[in-house]
């Protein structure tokens, strides 16, 4: 009997058609933290979590079967698939807890450390996709246009906002440990709805019994802004665009696409001043400008 196929990683650039497609998907998932904000009177955020799992869980396993899908095939696929979703819903139970205790601003910034962690745990997991010094060049001048765009945190005074900031690096390495999962199993070469139902599945009775644990309730029947916005994330967020991510991490270098997710805190700022009336200050034209200068460095062909 021969052994099974090593998983590769692709480490080429993204072409003009997957550039695009990745930042479509951080537009919308800049939306989406306008999204949760909007529902977050009605439904608390451990809850949304909750609810959005459930339900996309549903979608896309419809969809595979619709599809023809198989979704019980022996490839090799439960055990990281399990792994997968047990961090994936890990990282938003201490993303929602920890903005409980810090606030939005320094969130942003420490959840957006996930890019560093992949490349530096792409470096022992991932050895064919290797980062050269021009390309971290490129990571920090991203980094620096979120920097740029909502300052630099300044020193927690108060120990709950420490212990925020703190959870909210903690989520960013679950983050990144869930993609490099993703990307040296066989996960890999699975189809992507399947690799997301498996995060759905397992995230839902995590995220539920955080909830309850956390005492989260709804207290009164949710606005029609509030079930519209949960909507959006359900649907489109993460039974749609979630599952295209994951589509081109099988595809594309981990580390080049995680790059692109400093766009998505950028176009949550736009959004809020589009959709929330949040005011816009001179510096975020600069931070676009550093943004798309790291992009574009990153993404150099060798």
């Amino acid at each position: 009997m021969s052994s099974p196929p090593a998983y590769t990683s692709e480490t080429r650039p993204l072409d003009a058609a997957a550039a695009a497609i990745v930042v479509v998907l951080c537009l919308s998932w800049g939306f989406n933290q306008v999204a949760t904000k909007l529902a977050i009177h009605d439904i608390p955020p451990l809850l949304q979590g909750t609810i959005r799992s459930a339900v996309a869980a549903l979608i896309v396993a419809g969809w595979c079967r619709l599809r023809g899908i198989s979704m019980f095939a022996r490839d090799g696929t439960l055990l990281p698939g399990l792994a997968a979703g047990f961090f994936f819903g890990l990282e938003f139970i201490f993303i929602f807890q920890g903005l409980s205790y810090t606030t939005a601003l320094r969130a942003t910034l420490f959840i957006y450390l996930a890019p560093f962690f992949v490349v530096l745990g792409g470096r022992v997991f991932l050895p064919a996709d290797k980062f050269r010094a021009s390309q971290w060049f490129g990571l920090l001048l991203s980094f620096a246009g979120m920097i740029v765009a909502f300052g630099l945190p300044t020193p927690a005074l108060d120990p709950r906002q420490a212990i925020g900031d703190l959870m909210m690096v903690v989520a960013a390495v679950f983050w990144a440990i869930t993609t490099l999962t993703i990307k040296a199993s066989a996960l890999n070469r699975a189809p992507a709805e399947k690799v997301m139902l498996y995060q759905l599945v397992v995230s839902v009775p995590l995220l539920g019994l955080a909830a309850l644990l956390f005492g989260e309730r709804i207290m009164a029947m949710p606005s029609t802004l509030a079930i519209g916005a949960l909507a959006y994330q359900t649907v489109w967020v993460v039974s749609v665009t979630f599952v295209i991510w994951f589509a081109l991490i099988a595809r594309y270098s981990a580390n080049r696409l995680s790059v692109f997710t400093f766009l998505t805190p950028l176009f949550g700022v736009g959004a809020g001043h589009f959709v929330l009336g949040e005011p816009l200050t001179p510096a975020f034209g600069a931070a676009v400008a550093l943004e798309a200068a790291g992009l574009v460095q990153v993404n150099k062909a060798k």
